[in-house]
């Protein structure tokens, strides 16, 4: 016999797991503006603050750089790293961003949503304190989706080891002891977020269906709720608003499909496959997220590039071979290429990744500009400043469009060393993401006790990036 329990179980492995949170309305931000688009791409194994230092730099401020003192530059003037050649003919958008501690989180080995949540994770739910950054913004600008995560899940440890392809805990959480749920298949993604809309006549029949389920589901869950003690009708009503709030979304959905059917990604057969290289899937789940963000189903993205479990597959220049993270970070090499020379192939691949999308978002239209007008993509590591990280920096490479809400854009950025006065946090930047885009939050994230023995406040935003 299918249980309640059984049947939300199964429901939390399908796209309705991303909407079990009750959710606003969707709805045009005031003013008739669009909405600001958020992409947070973040990578395993850490990254090396040195890699993203452009290499123009004169003596002085390579001195200051050398003592990680603080800098503020005009990237125009400098080259980028070689690595970051990709998405060259956005330098004026690019910030490079150093000197972010996080010693509050988790930044070794598998960090699961620390770096978006700004605490300690684990595995545990109990470990998870409230909602990731990313699903904060998501309030701000609310979609039918709300939001939608993709990954290239680890195969050796990490979260949701051993599943490639289907549906598994994220990196980002909703709240409270509330996990996220990711897409590992771009063929997956697509079939679940826009199946309703497919002109493959069974995958409608599926949408159809599962919705026909989802209204006795429902309907069965309030009338059990009448006539239960106080606790279990909490519970059945629970389930019931999760219900819910899934078949709201689909009327948004439905509601929006004129302008969304355009949308729908024709996936590469190669994207559409079981198995496939770790390059050609970073380039279906781009795809799918394009498809999601342009069409208005979200605007907030999360995709995990890769995780420390992760074995590489389809690089440049190691084709045949399994790349296993870890031991890249212990410095072991794979084929004709160092572990360094291996670092600088697969962040080259995040690059070409990052260029990808913000090419296709200047090319898509709106208003009086473009989607990436309105959009901030951001790369960043899970862990820290190396594969053994302690989180005195997270670096960040930031794409902002040309209406963006901070003061940031075109810059080579490094904030003042860990203990230094000026210094500033994961959850200082947060925060100023936040309270730039409407959200008067004090403090986002937890404070780091080693930082009070320097006598300096901890909370607030970073002033200076306020527009």
């Amino acid at each position: 016999m299918t249980t309640r329990r059984d049947f939300m179980a199964t429901a939390a492995l399908g796209a309705s797991a991303l909407a079990l949170a009750p959710r606003a309305a969707w709805a045009a931000p005031a003013g008739g503006k669009p909405p600001v688009r958020f992409i947070f791409l973040h990578k395993g194994n850490g990254q090396f603050p040195s890699f993203l230092v452009p290499p123009t730099l004169s003596k002085d401020e390579a001195a200051t750089e050398a003592k990680k003192g603080a800098l503020d530059l005009d990237l125009m003037k400098h080259e980028l790293p070689k690595w970051m050649l990709p998405i060259a003919a956005h330098q004026r958008d690019t910030t490079i961003l150093q000197g972010l501690s996080g010693k509050m989180c988790t930044s070794v080995h598998h960090n699961w949503c620390a770096a978006l949540g700004v605490f300690k994770a684990t595995e545990r739910l109990s470990s998870i304190k409230w909602a990731t950054v990313d699903f904060e913004l998501a309030k701000l600008f609310p979609s039918p989706m709300e939001h939608i995560e993709f990954a290239c899940f680890p195969l050796e440890g990490g979260n949701a080891r051993g599943s490639m392809n289907g549906i598994a805990t994220g990196f980002s959480a909703r709240g409270p002891q509330q996990p996220n749920y990711a897409f590992g298949s771009p063929r997956v993604a697509a079939q679940e977020l826009f199946k309703s809309l497919s002109t493959d006549q069974s995958l409608r029949s599926q949408a159809l269906l599962g919705r026909a389920g989802l209204d006795f589901a429902a309907r069965r869950e309030r009338q059990l709720a009448a006539g239960a003690s106080d606790g279990e009708r909490l519970k059945l009503e629970s389930y019931a608003d999760s219900l819910d709030a899934v078949r709201a979304r689909d009327r948004k959905v439905d509601a929006m499909a004129d302008a969304i059917r355009p949308h729908v990604p024709k996936l590469d057969a190669k994207y559409l496959a079981d198995e496939m290289t770790t390059v050609d899937r970073q380039r279906g789940h781009t795809e799918v997220l394009l498809a999601a963000l342009i069409s208005g189903l979200t605007n907030v993205a999360a995709f995990t590039l890769d995780e420390l479990g992760h074995l590489y597959t389809g690089l440049p220049g190691l084709e045949t071979e399994k790349v296993n993270l870890h031991d890249v970070g212990h410095n072991k090499g794979f084929g004709k290429l160092t572990a360094e020379e291996i670092r600088f192939a697969v962040q080259r691949q995040h690059m070409a990744i990052v260029d990808t999308i913000a090419t296709r978002l200047k090319n898509a239209p709106e208003g009086d500009g473009t989607v990436f007008d309105n959009t901030m993509i951001f790369y960043f590591p899970d862990g820290g400043e190396t594969h053994h990280a302690v989180g005195t920096e997270y670096p960040f490479v930031v794409l902002s469009g040309k209406n963006a809400r901070l003061n940031i854009r075109g810059r080579y950025i490094r904030l003042p060393n860990y203990g230094d006065a000026g210094h500033k946090t994961l959850g200082n930047w947060y925060t100023t993401l936040l309270n730039a885009h409407g959200n008067p939050i004090k403090h986002y994230g937890d404070p780091d006790p080693g930082l009070n023995r320097f006598g300096h406040d901890q909370t607030g935003p970073i002033k200076q990036f306020m527009a």
